[in-house]
């Protein structure tokens, strides 16, 4: 069954698109560059990454979220795998819902998607948020962790599947590796996990992305040595306890880019826009508004 859950200032939208429908969360207006809001990897979808925060965000703009192919309740689309191709989807996406420049705001898969976006279609980003973004290490922490990694990431589609459905008996052990303080997520969003992991193709997004972007050795998409031809104004956030992503590669990758800026924010996890949205906010407010 399809998501339901539509944080606080949005709402819920099915734009048709080639064969499929995507399930879109819209709202806010003004004057102001629109924000376009990428969601994460692993159990996610729109509502579930971004609903601390949207309300907010749309308050003198407007802000757009979409629920990726093989995430939530876009349906009939094909899943890609690969960052590049995604982003070359979000962009004709966001275009047909009458979107054509924005400031996109990604967490972990999507912040790598986001990095592609800003590479591949500079003319149509205004300015990144990048919470944890994946893409931009050659290793996850260390060879033992990146094997692991891979070999994860090629479980046949059965085997991924019932552990998808397991998985939803102990979301509060999965959402304890995403966040520092597990009493900083919301009983909904909890509510919200559990029904993602038991949705119908639930982790197809997340296993196509992981394919393509883990190696045996190293990672397939490190975009650290291109970075620096990103010029759009960039604004990282990052949990110094982060689990997943070594907050380190967003520093390294601020350091390299002409626009950049990186604030670390310390007993938070990964989830940064969950578990302290109003540090968020106090950092993209002033942000966004010098974007124009």
């Amino acid at each position: 069954m399809p998501s339901r859950l539509v944080p606080p200032g949005a709402v819920e939208e099915f734009l048709s698109y080639e064969a499929g429908s995507v399930r879109l969360l819209r709202g806010g207006s003004g004057l102001q560059v629109p924000v376009v809001l990428i969601h994460g990897g692993g159990i996610n979808n729109a509502a579930i990454t971004w609903h601390a925060v949207f309300a907010h965000l749309a308050e003198d703009r407007q802000v757009l979220a979409l629920d990726l192919p093989g995430f939530g309740a876009t349906e009939g689309l094909p899943v890609e795998g690969s960052p590049d191709l995604i982003a070359d989807q979000v962009i004709a996406i966001v275009r047909a819902a009458g979107v054509n420049r924005a400031v996109f705001a990604g967490l972990s898969l999507g912040g790598d998607v986001a990095l592609h976006l800003a590479l591949r279609h500079a003319e149509a980003v205004a300015g990144l948020i990048l919470i944890a973004p994946g893409g931009l290490e050659d290793l996850k922490r260390n060879r033992v962790r990146q094997l692991s990694a891979w070999a994860g990431s090629h479980l046949p589609p059965t085997v991924r599947t019932a552990l998808d459905k397991a998985g939803s008996l102990f979301i509060r052990r999965y959402a304890r590796r995403m966040v520092y303080d597990r009493a900083s997520i919301p009983s909904a969003i909890l509510k919200e996990l559990v029904g993602e992991a038991r949705r119908r193709g639930s982790g197809v997004g997340d296993a196509s992305y992981n394919r393509e972007t883990i190696g045996p050795a190293r990672m397939r998409n490190d975009l650290l040595p291109e970075v620096f031809r990103i010029t759009a104004p960039t604004l990282f956030l990052q949990g110094d306890n982060d689990l997943l992503v070594d907050p380190q590669t967003s520093v390294a990758a601020a350091e390299l880019m002409p626009n950049a800026e990186v604030v670390l924010i310390g007993q938070c996890g990964h989830w940064v826009q969950l578990e302290a949205p109003d540090v968020f906010l106090t950092e993209a407010g002033p942000f966004l508004a010098r974007i124009h």
